[in-house]
C-alpha cells in the first residue's frame, strides 16, 4: 500500500467553449450606384474664356519669308511679317508689319498696320495706321489713329462705337 494518495489521476480538464467564429467573407459584387443629381456632386460647367486685360494673349507669327493663302480664326493675336491672302478674324490684336501684305478682310480687337492691307477692316475697336502703312479698302472702327505718312484709299467709318457705323451701313455717313 502506498502512503500517499495518488492525486495524479487523470482528470478531465474542462474543454474551453469554442470561440464564436464569423462566417468566412463571401464576395459580393458592388452595388450599382444610383444616379442622383445633387448640386454637390454635379460637375461645374467649364469656364468660358474671357478677355482679361492683365493676361497677355498668345501671339502667332507669319514670318517674313512665308506666303500663306487661307483663313485665320482664333482667340489670340496674330502678327504678319510675310504675305497672307485670305480673311483674318481674331479676338486679339492683328499686326501687319512693315514690308508685309495682307489681302483680305479683317476682324480683330485692335488692328495695327505698318505694311500693306488690300481689303477691308470690317470690325475693330481701334485701328492704328503707322507712317509706312498703305491701305486699299474701307475701315470700320471705334477709334482710328493715323500717323503722318500713312496712305489710304477707301472710306473710314469710326467714332460710332466699337467698329459699327452710325446706321450699320458702313457708308461712312454720306449723302
Amino acid at each position: 500500500m502506498s502512503i500517499w494518495k495518488d492525486n495524479t489521476a487523470p482528470r478531465q480538464a474542462p474543454t474551453p467553449a469554442p470561440e464564436p467564429r464569423e462566417p468566412a467573407p463571401r464576395y459580393e459584387p458592388p452595388a450599382k450606384p444610383e444616379l442622383v443629381s445633387t448640386p454637390a456632386v454635379a460637375p461645374a460647367p467649364a469656364p468660358t474664356p474671357r478677355a482679361d486685360p492683365n493676361v497677355p494673349r498668345k501671339e502667332s507669327l507669319i514670318a517674313s519669308d512665308i506666303t500663306i493663302e487661307g483663313k485665320i480664326e482664333g482667340g489670340g493675336s496674330v502678327r504678319i511679317a510675310g504675305k497672307f491672302k485670305g480673311d483674318a478674324s481674331v479676338q486679339g490684336d492683328l499686326t501687319i508689319e512693315a514690308g508685309a501684305k495682307l489681302t483680305g478682310g479683317v476682324r480683330a480687337a485692335k488692328v495695327t498696320i505698318a505694311g500693306e492691307l488690300e481689303g477691308n477692316v470690317e470690325e475693330a475697336s481701334h485701328i492704328e495706321l503707322l507712317p509706312s502703312s498703305v491701305v486699299i479698302g474701307d475701315l470700320k472702327a471705334g477709334t482710328l489713329t493715323v500717323a503722318a505718312g500713312a496712305r489710304m484709299r477707301g472710306q473710314a467709318d469710326f467714332g460710332w462705337g466699337e467698329g459699327k457705323g452710325k446706321h450699320g451701313s458702313g457708308s461712312g455717313g454720306g449723302s
